[in-house]
């Protein structure tokens, strides 16, 4: 498993191909969050710039979930169920992509983050 190069792009998407991403950013740091849907979801979090992504293909192949205070659209493929990005609530002008969506394995840096009290913690993301 490599690191990627600062401002490389990576693509990725959901199970069944209808969504087809790519992103980048200067620092490959992704965290795991104890929070009750990323468990669930089994999600790994790389947060990204809007610049910074770009949706290659499946806009229309997307559903939004929206729960609790409704900011983050929580956006998955209607089709096969895989949740390869969204936008979060700690950070609603960046794109939060799912490292396990990506198409090949990369060495990130994984950072636990305890969502179960997110409030507390919210402020450490960064």
């Amino acid at each position: 498993m490599n690191a990627p190069e600062p401002g490389q792009w990576l693509r990725g998407g959901c199970h069944c191909g209808s969504v087809r991403f790519r992103a980048r950013s200067q620092r490959y740091a992704a965290l795991r969050c104890n929070c009750s849907i990323c468990t669930k979801k089994g999600y790994l979090h790389w947060i990204v710039a809007p610049e910074d992504f770009e949706l290659e293909q499946g806009h229309d192949a997307l559903t939004t979930y929206q729960f609790n205070t409704g900011v983050a659209k929580h956006r998955f493929c209607a089709t096969c169920g895989i949740h390869p990005f969204y936008t979060p609530r700690s950070h609603p002008d960046q794109i939060d992509v799912n490292v396990h969506c990506l198409d090949e394995r990369h060495a990130f840096d994984v950072e636990e983050f305890d969502g179960e009290n997110w409030e507390a913690n919210v402020n450490a993301i960064r």
